[in-house]
C-alpha cells in the first residue's frame, strides 16, 4: 500500500464515509488536532515516569484514536445502509470520563492545595505535560464549535475537558514526584 493517494493534491480530504472537504474544514481541523494532542501525549509516555501514568497514557491515547473517528465521521453517513454503524468500534463511555476523575482524584490527594495558579515548567516532562494540556483545550475549542454545526456523541466533547483537566492534575503530580519548582504565578500589584 502506497502512503501517497494523490487525492489532496487539490486541497480536499475524505472523511469516513468518502464524503470530500476542504483541508481546513472545522471537521479537520478538530480531529487533526486531537492527533497532535496524541503525539504530544506520546512524548510525555516516552519520558522517565512511573509505568502506572505511562499505562494510562496509552489507555488515553486508544481513546483519542476513538475521538478522532468520531470526529472524522461524516454524520450523514455514520450509519450504513443496512443500519449498523459505520464506526464498530467501542465509543467514548461515562466509564471512560469516570477513569480519568479517579486517577485525578488520586493524584490531588498526594498534592498540596493549590493557592495560585501556576507558571508551566519546572522540568521538561511537566512541561509536556503543560503543552499537552494547551493542545487539548484548542481540540476542545475546535470540537466544540464542529459540535454547535454538526453534533456528534456528547462522550467525545465530554472526554476532551476532562483530559485536560487530567493533564493539568498530571504537571502537578509529575512536578511533586521529581521534585520540581511549581512556581507560583503572583500578578505585581500597580
Amino acid at each position: 500500500m502506497k502512503i501517497y493517494t494523490k487525492t489532496g493534491d487539490k486541497g480536499t480530504t475524505a472523511l469516513f464515509g468518502g464524503t470530500r472537504v476542504p483541508k481546513h474544514h472545522i471537521r479537520i481541523d478538530s480531529y487533526g488536532t486531537v492527533d497532535e494532542l496524541n503525539s504530544h501525549i506520546g512524548l510525555i509516555r516516552d519520558q522517565d515516569i512511573k509505568k502506572e501514568y505511562k499505562d494510562l497514557l496509552v489507555i488515553i491515547q486508544d481513546r483519542l484514536f476513538t475521538v478522532g473517528a468520531i470526529l472524522a465521521t461524516d454524520p450523514e453517513k455514520a450509519t450504513l445502509k443496512n443500519g449498523k454503524e459505520r464506526l464498530n468500534i467501542p465509543k467514548i463511555s461515562e466509564e471512560d470520563i469516570a477513569l480519568l476523575e479517579r486517577e485525578m482524584d488520586a493524584m490531588n490527594a498526594d498534592l498540596p492545595q493549590m493557592t495560585h495558579f501556576v507558571l508551566p515548567g519546572g522540568h521538561q516532562t511537566v512541561s509536556f505535560c503543560h503543552i499537552a494540556r494547551c493542545v487539548c483545550r484548542r481540540a476542545e475549542r475546535l470540537a466544540s464549535a464542529l459540535n454547535e454545526i454538526e453534533p456528534f456523541l456528547p462522550e467525545a466533547l465530554k472526554y476532551l475537558n476532562r483530559l485536560s483537566d487530567y493533564l493539568f492534575v498530571l504537571a502537578r503530580k509529575l512536578s511533586f514526584d521529581l521534585q520540581a519548582d511549581e512556581v507560583k504565578w503572583i500578578p505585581e500589584k500597580n
